[in-house]
């Protein structure tokens, strides 16, 4: 990662890691078979040399079935290999998640285009070369096709009647990070900019949106098929490359007009209301950042089945179709508009400027999350963004401490230590391709939290001119051509951003960045104080846990609070390496006589009831750091009366919700007081209400001895929405405060929290909520209630209570508890109703299928999970499947069933909707049906190793799944050996978390036939063995060498003279060293891709090894390996140029596409024709260098053959 490294030095702009730089691209796809889900299509590259003599192209292709290559048309030779495909080779018996988990990263490492890797290597041919010195221009035509991707295309295709177009199918590009390789090849990365033509060749009823400006769409001679040109002529890297088709309804904004909206049929009604908002947007972000937008146009489409429910690419973005909603819904509206303005805060930055390396994520996440943030603030009012703030930073201060922490500017370089930085996590923060997906969540939260911290410091005014300041240069750089040089300008890069913020507001944030960003954890304070008389000082004492995961120690200033009846004073302390304790001194002497109003923080002045205080002391409540301008978690300690005033009387909902928090604890008649004065006040936030309502219920039941009058809140409930002349019956619904609709959807479900003295919910409450959804009027409503029925369900399931079982009678629905039975045929009803007339994204489904999961835990209907299964099949709303498939994970775990643990495993592999299998990794994750800790009969070797396998081979088409089922699997196993798993026969001999070989300076490897050792002395150089994991982390990967007798295998990383030998180019054509992941540098004489071959018997030939599986040991014959993925009819294009002759074959690995699909299991091993003398052995070393390690799928050892 040596341009990480960079970039902190001085910066010399971008180096890139290629010997080339890519200029312009051409993607046509010209077929798209939705019967087939297939693909058809050609790219080209437009490359100018870096260096003299070019003579390897490395580019990224995943799952791609490349049928020819050519440069400047001529035809090349070419050689595929993905290592992410099979991590650890099968016959591998190691199970424990470190080996795993350095594999991994490995095999990522080995076609990182970051680091100037590939998974397709293209050989130049050599009448090319010469143009090396004038550095003319090279064009790399491939052709390519995809059958049935699993990764990176997502087709549709609804299982109805009629052509494609009526039944709704389409196909979007979807993926995480840089996955735009999984559909065409390309240089897979954020640095690498070009200018784009694309072209898409559809039925004549489809639609294919994609990057840049239509220019024109052409229709064929049949008018049966027409092809949409588009062109984008800003530099723009592959990953934020996009493509949708389908039988989209268009919708042109009528406010501008250069923005258009696509959707699915029949939903234009929908689309008209969802983005009639949006141009108020666009306005918000070019009047902060007093810049224009950067394309020229911009593009929505909403798809059904999506992978997220935004993804943002230049110039379009790709939304879930379930984010469209009709005038009448209230709940589904600020998420939409929301999700809007994260799409376009990412416009800016995330697709028009682009980022130097995976370093350097967090400056565009964290400034796309901030200015989100502002819109959030002007649009939604300071309180929602305050509440917005306070959410994410509790929530990622919970995950720090949890796991341990997130770290915003990784970065790799030569100490031992730093090789990982982050050794309390399970995976590795090399690449995003290996972070969990909560991790990443994580990470974006704190990179906007982050850049809050940064305006803290620098004012909103300076933060925006630095951001202009990005996006200028950038707007510049984007016009220049190729030539210039100048379009680095448009990567943002940690310093560059730093350097900028220098520039701009002449202040350093030095310390503020080596805190927050350069390490990882967060802060953690407890506060309390005593107030002394007799110096009228408040004495406050502020202590730091600082050894707990996931924490670091804070110096440096915090503001704290202290509101008096003189007034609100802020006071800033310095925290000191080891000072705990503090005096503030004090304003006002206790003066209670003078009756007079109290200034509060916002100007406002308030008559106050001051019976409650303490008589000796004038401090009406205190708060520490109330600006949130550390990450930070405080647990502070004052009297209950202090905290009921700071409900009533603090006029920020930060402060209001921490004190609904801490009054949880303080269940007296002063604390019901407080919070049912906040339920009653308009005025109030309506978030804060709603918590208010739940800790009622909480203090409530707390009291249920002393509680006296009507149950908490029904009182409330009647006065302000029921009639006034029949007070059990609810008002016809008018939902046009929403402020009052949302305490009305609340109130239910908090009140049927109370209990009764036997821990029942009190009958007249059951009563009220049954009257509720009795009496429910919607006519005259222009709201749907479907959100607010929803609720009223969920507060039937909150009312449950374990059923008193009599001895071992079975459970029936005619013995049903006659509450219960009421709460049944209720869910029952609605469950009907909703068969007949379904709710907008069947939100009473889904608390109707919750209802039925804690009727089955409370033992009143008998545990079942098939209702739950064929709720969960595919073809319900995605919002029925999750809730269902919620249900069973939590059957699996408590009947401890392995048949639902079979079946949701089942649906991880098969389902056809990415985020479903998504959602069942992360939920087993979140519920397990086990775990380390304990003994489960679950725990068995065989669901080992088909989670081994599972995230082994089985998840390579999609990078999440894949960091799911890793989750799943620390989860279930932890770090090392399972323990269900019976001891390996030989005991391990690599301590992998120690990174030190046990056996030195030989490895075993693990057990297997025939094993040898590996000495370091067959070439005359002593090779050092050093630690195993080390030398994958670097990415050095194994090297073979072979003894006159047997071939051994092991992982030892290159001499350094040895690699020194090589660079300086000593092969016979001079031809350049393997890199890490590479697979070798192939030597003319022993591949000679020159001599003619008869294809058609090759391709036969090898065909006939596809049926036969092989087995270790026994090797299949010979393949030759510059064949790659051959198309099941023999094309013309294996004329003698691609193929090659068997005659000198190497034991190169090259996995085929549709081999892999129909084998996941076969690997070819060849035998070797050499005579074993020293010239021999120097080429075979060459030639296996890397072709035998995890990385690149093949196991550590190989059956030993003699010759």
């Amino acid at each position: 990662m040596h341009e990480i490294k960079m970039n902190r030095k001085k910066d010399k702009g971008f180096e890139s890691p290629r010997p080339f730089k890519l200029t312009h691209q051409v993607v046509c796809i010209n077929n798209i078979n939705f019967q087939r889900k297939s693909v058809i299509g050609y790219v080209e590259l437009t490359i100018f040399p870096t260096v003299v003599n070019l003579n390897r192209i490395k580019l990224n292709s995943k799952q791609c079935r490349i049928y020819r290559v050519r440069v400047n048309d001529l035809e090349a030779p070419f050689i595929y290999n993905d290592p992410t495909l099979e991590v650890c080779h099968h016959e591998s018996k190691q199970r424990n998640l470190n080996y795993f988990s350095s594999a991994y990263t490995a095999a990522v490492s080995a076609v990182d285009p970051d680091a100037g890797h590939g998974e397709l290597v293209i050989k130049v041919p050599s009448e090319l070369w010469k143009q090396g010195d004038e550095m003319n221009v090279l064009k790399v035509y491939i052709e390519f096709s995809l059958d049935q991707p699993k990764g990176g295309l997502h087709f549709v295709v609804p299982d109805v009647e009629g052509s494609m177009a009526e039944r709704g199918a389409h196909v979007f590009s979807f993926g995480y990070q840089n996955s735009t390789r999984f559909w065409f090849p390309c240089v897979d990365s954020y640095s690498e900019l070009c200018t784009w033509k694309l072209e898409f060749t559809v039925d004549a009823s489809m639609v294919a949106v994609s990057c840049g400006d239509l220019v024109e769409t052409v229709y064929t001679h049949d008018m049966r098929k027409k092809t949409f040109h588009y062109v984008l002529p800003i530099p723009t890297a592959a990953p934020n490359i996009s493509l949708s088709v389908g039988p989209f309804e268009i919708l042109v904004d009528p406010y501008m007009h250069e923005v258009t909206h696509f959707c699915l049929p029949q939903l234009l009604p929908l689309l008209k209301h969802s983005m009639s908002y949006l141009h108020e947007i666009f306005e918000f972000y070019e009047e902060i950042l007093t810049c224009r937008y950067p394309y020229s146009c911009f593009k929505t489409v909403f798809v059904d089945e999506a992978y997220v429910q935004v993804s943002s690419y230049a110039s379009m973005s790709i939304f879930s179709t379930n984010l469209l909603h009709s005038a009448m819904i209230i709940d589904q509206t600020p998420l939409t508009r929301r999700c809007l303005a994260q799409a376009l805060a990412q416009q800016f930055f995330g697709c028009f400027i682009s980022r130097m390396s995976w370093a350097d994520e967090w400056v565009l996440k964290g400034i796309s999350g901030y200015i989100y943030g502002l819109y959030l603030k002007k649009t939604f009012g300071v309180n929602q963004y305050r509440h917005w703030i306070k959410e994410e930073l509790d929530k990622m201060v919970e995950y720090e401490l949890k796991m341990g922490g997130v770290l915003l500017h990784p970065t790799f370089g030569g100490g031992k230590d730093k090789d990982n930085p982050t050794p309390h996590l399970h995976f590795s923060i090399k690449h995003p391709h290996t972070l969990s997906w909560k991790y990443y969540k994580m990470f974006q939260c704190k990179a906007h939290l982050v850049m809050r911290l940064i305006e803290n410091r620098i004012s909103m005014e300076f933060m925006l001119q630095v951001f202009n300041k990005l996006l200028s240069l950038a707007s510049t750089a984007s016009s220049q051509k190729y030539q210039s040089h100048m379009w680095s300008q448009m990567l943002v890069s940690t310093h560059s951003f730093l350097k900028s913020i220098s520039n701009v507001s002449g202040k350093d944030i030095g310390p503020l960045i080596k805190q927050w960003v350069d390490q990882s954890a967060v802060v953690k304070f407890f506060g309390s104080f005593a107030f002394n008389r007799k110096r009228n000082v408040l004495e406050l004492e502020i202590r730091q846990d600082y050894t707990s995961s996931g924490t670091q120690k804070y110096v440096g200033p915090i503001k704290v609070t202290v509101q008096e009846l003189d007034g609100s004073f802020n006071h800033t302390l310095q925290i000191e390496e080891n000072s705990l304790k503090h005096d503030i001194p004090c304003h006002s002497k206790s003066r209670r006589n003078k009756k007079k109003k109290i200034p509060l923080m916002n100007g406002e002045e308030v008559d106050m009831d001051l019976s409650a205080m303490d008589a000796d002391s004038p401090l009406l409540w205190i708060r520490i750091d109330p600006d949130m301008s550390i990450l930070r978690k405080v647990e502070f300690e004052q009297a209950d009366f202090m905290w009921q005033y700071q409900l009533r009387y603090e006029r920020d909902v930060v402060a209001q919700e921490e004190s609904i928090l801490a009054l949880e604890k303080f269940p007296t008649p002063a604390s019901r007081l407080a919070l049912t004065d906040i339920l009653e006040q308009d005025q109030c936030f309506y978030k804060v209400r709603q918590g208010a309502c739940f800790c009622l219920a909480k203090i409530a039941n707390s009291m249920m001895s002393t509680w006296t009058g009507p149950p908490a809140m029904k009182s409330l409930f009647t006065r302000m929405f029921c009639c006034k002349s029949c007070p059990n019956i609810v008002k016809t619904n008018n939902f046009i405060s929403f402020q009052s609709y949302f305490l009305q959807k609340t109130m239910p479900v908090a009140m049927a929290q109370l209990r009764d003295i036997q821990n029942l919910c009190p009958k007249d409450v059951l009563n009220f909520i049954l009257d509720l959804i009795k009496y429910n009027d919607n006519r005259k409503n222009k709201f749907s209630d479907n959100y607010y029925r929803a609720e009223l369900i969920d507060a039937l399931t909150n009312s449950l209570t374990p059923a008193i079982s009599i001895s071992n009678e079975v459970r029936t629905v005619d013995n049903l508890n006659g509450d219960v039975r009421l709460i049944l045929e209720e869910i029952t009803r609605f469950l009907n109703m909703e068969k007949l007339l379904p709710s907008y994204r069947n939100t009473i489904t889904v608390s109707c299928l919750r209802a039925i999961r804690m009727l089955q835990k409370n033992g009143h209907i008998p545990s079942d999970p098939s209702l739950f299964k064929s709720y969960a099949e595919y073809g319900h709303f995605v919002d029925v499947r999750v809730a269902a498939l919620e249900a069973v994970v939590d059957y699996t775990r408590i009947d401890r069933s392995s048949v639902e643990l079979q079946w949701l495993l089942n649906m991880v592999q098969n389902d056809p909707a990415h985020y479903i299998r998504h959602k069942i990794l992360s939920m087993l994750g979140k519920n397990p049906p086990f775990t380390k800790a304990a003994e489960s009969p679950l725990c068995n070797e065989a669901l080992v190793d088909q989670l081994w396998k599972l995230m082994n081979s089985g998840t390579s088409h999609d990078w999440r799944l894949r960091c799911d089922a890793v989750n799943l699997y620390y989860t279930l196993f932890g770090l090392t050996r399972p323990s269900c798993l019976p001891l390996p026969e030989l005991g391990l001999v690599l301590n992998l978390k120690e990174k030190k070989a046990v056996l030195n300076p030989t490895i075993k490897p693990e057990q297997g036939p025939g094993t040898t050792e590996i000495t370091g002395n067959t070439m005359g150089v002593h090779i050092p063995v050093m630690g195993f994991t080390s030398s994958l982390d670097e990415g050095l990967i194994a090297m073979e060498t072979v003894s006159s007798v047997s071939m051994s295998s092991g992982v030892a990383p290159l001499p350094q003279g040895l690699k020194r030998k090589l660079d300086s180019g000593v092969g016979p054509l001079g031809s350049s060293p393997p890199e890490p992941g590479q697979f070798n540098t192939m030597e003319e004489d022993e591949i000679d891709m020159e001599s003619p071959h008869d294809s058609q018997a090759f391709i036969h030939h090898h065909l006939n090894i596809l049926e036969r599986p092989s087995t270790p040991g026994k090797e299949p014959p010979v393949v030759d390996q510059a064949v790659l993925s051959l198309p099941v009819t023999p094309l013309p294009s294996f004329s003698k140029e691609s193929t090659s002759s068997s005659k000198h074959s190497t034991d190169h690995h090259h996995h085929h596409h549709h081999e892999h699909k129909k084998k996941k299991k076969k690997k070819h091993k060849h035998k070797h024709k050499h005579k074993h003398d020293s010239k021999d052995k120097d080429k075979e070393r060459d030639s296996h260098a890397f072709s035998n390690s995890p990385a690149s799928g093949r196991s550590m050892r190989s059956p030993s053959m003699s010759d």
